[in-house]
This record gives C-alpha cells, structure tokens and sequence, in this order.
C-alpha cells in the first residue's frame, strides 16, 4: 500500500513516551502518555456518556495549562484510579506543579467501558505505575493493548456481536517540518468506517456477517431490543511540535473532532464518551495558516490512527503488566 504524502511512522515527537499496562486474563488495561516538560493542554468532549479526570484544568485563563501525564484507561469510571499511580510515580519523580515546597503531577485521565468483557478485574493505580515504567520513545505499539485491551467496535447489538477495537497510532509531518500524531483508543458505539470511501471496516455482526451500518440502521430498522446502553467511547490524544497558547489550542482539539466522525459511524452519540486531548509546546499564537494546517493534519491522524486500532492484528498471548 502506497504511503500516504506527508505520513511519517506512527510515533509521537520527540521527548513523548508512551506505555502500556496490559491484563490479557481479564481484557483491560491502560495507556499513559508523558509529555516532555513544559507541555501544555487542551480537550473538547463531545460525547454524552463521558468519563474524565482533571478536564477543567485546561482551560485558557485558568492558573494551570501544563499537563504531566495522561491516562486512558479501561474500567468504565473505576478505572479513573489509574491515574493516582501515575501521579504517584511522577511524584517520585519531582514532576509537577510547584506549590510552596511541594510538586503536584498534572494528571487528566479519561475511562472507556469494557466492563462487559473478560475477567471483572479493573485498572488501579498499579496499573497506573506499570504503564508509567513501560513508557518509551518512538514508535506507539497498538493493537489490543493498553486501554484498547477490551474494547470493541459496533454495539448496537450488544457486545457480543460486537467487532475489536483497540488502539492505533498514526502520524503526519506539516511542510513546515511540524509533526502533528495521534494515538486513539477505539471503543465507539458506532461502526469504524473508511473514511474515504465509506466501507465498514469494524462492526457489529449477525450470524457471522456483517450487519446494516449502524447510522443506517438507526434510522431504518425496528431496534427496540437493541441493549444500546452508556457503553462506549473514543478517546484520543494529538501532539504537535508546532508551539501554541491555550487558546488557540482548544481550537484543535475542536477541529480534531472532525477525525472522529470521519472514521466512526455514527459519532459523538450520547452513549459514546468521545473526548480529544490535545498536547503541544507553549509559544505565542501561531500564524493563522499554521494553525489551519495543525487543525487539519489533526482531523487526518485522528482518522487514520482510528483506522489503524481496529487493522491491527492481535498479538500473541503474554503475561500482562
């Protein structure tokens, strides 16, 4: 397959590291993303079902507009508590906001429901830990690992019928020289599509084959039995090396929203937690066509690394973190 223009390999900057902590018995885990020092925020939810930690911080005014980690977990709303092992860790570590004497590790997090599946074992904090000492540079291994470990694509029958999600990685490079990746952690309610061409590439099946799309369906077929319950998300973070304030910022992880819909069929429903964070540099305001290329090349790698979580073959079986 030809490589798309501007595509580099599926790694985030410089000074990112990414790990996983992964329970293969009970199918969850997590994902943790530690940016280099001095790394700003922002986040857009646009999901109804959401699950989060630490969001209000991000926005332009307000005291604090560094992040120290983030965490995408499994567990639904008790997988939140992966996020206090990685404060915990970065804590040791003297990472965080100076107060007085003290340091507090800036920590958002963000859960996907994967309750339904495998062993009723949730991620905690040591969980959290062990994603934090997995951490490396380059490039994002994905697949059915991390947060992606239990998710699945194409609920609208339930679970069951569901197809695997999991998470992926995609990455573009500006004619600046910017780069702009993202990493995706897929558990959506609706169908993961090509956005190109509109092919369902993960969805819900019947009797082995694939079912109606989803958006089609909904508008189309009596589903009164259809267990459509607050069991879903798609959860993402971009990184750009192009330097950004706040404000603009948010802008971003706005328009990186637009991925999302491309890729997931239906998106941003009200059983979906849908939430981009959005990791860059600080700096002055960008030129106006920069941020038109950041916010676009946003949008292209948040599509592809959605994509790419539910192409990836599953990897062999191995003891979890």
């Amino acid at each position: 397959m030809q490589t798309p223009s501007g595509s580099v390999p599926a790694a985030f900057p410089q000074g990112y590291r990414i790990g996983h902590a992964t329970d293969r018995k009970s199918r969850t885990g997590c994902t943790v993303i530690l940016p280099p020092p001095g790394t700003i925020a922002a986040v857009e939810i646009r999901g109804g079902a959401p699950g989060t930690r630490e969001t209000g911080v991000f926005s332009p005014g307000n005291l604090v507009d560094e992040i120290h980690g983030l965490v995408f977990s499994g567990g639904s709303a008790f997988g939140l508590a992966a996020a206090d092992g990685v404060a915990e860790w970065l804590a040791a570590r003297n990472v965080g906001f100076a107060v007085g004497e003290h340091r507090v590790p800036i920590v958002a997090g963000a859960v996907l429901f994967d309750l339904a599946v495998g062993a009723p074992r949730r991620p905690d904090r040591r969980m959290g830990i062990a994603a934090c000492r997995a951490a490396r540079e380059g490039a994002v291994p994905a697949g059915r690992v991390g947060a992606g470990a239990g998710a699945t694509v194409g609920k609208l029958f339930g679970v069951a019928r569901a197809a695997a999600g999991g998470v992926g990685a995609a990455a573009l490079r500006l004619p600046g020289g910017e780069i702009v990746a993202a990493l995706a952690a897929v558990n959506a309610f609706g169908d993961v599509v090509d956005p190109a061409t509109g092919r369902v590439l993960a969805g819900p099946a019947i009797r082995g084959r694939r079912s109606t799309p989803t958006a089609r369906a909904l508008v189309e077929e009596d589903l009164s039995s259809s267990p459509h319950a607050g069991r879903a998300t798609t959860l993402v973070c971009v990184a750009t090396t192009a330097p950004f304030e706040p404000g603009s910022l948010k802008r971003v992880a706005i328009e990186a929203h637009d991925g999302i819909a491309r890729a997931v069929r239906p998106a941003h429903t009200v059983v979906d937690g849908d939430a981009v964070f959005v990791m860059a540099p600080p700096g002055p305001p960008p030129s106006i066509l920069l941020r038109l290329r950041v916010g676009a090349a946003a949008a292209e790698v948040v599509a592809r690394a959605i994509v790419d979580a539910v192409r990836r073959r599953p990897e062999r079986r191995r003891t979890g973190a």
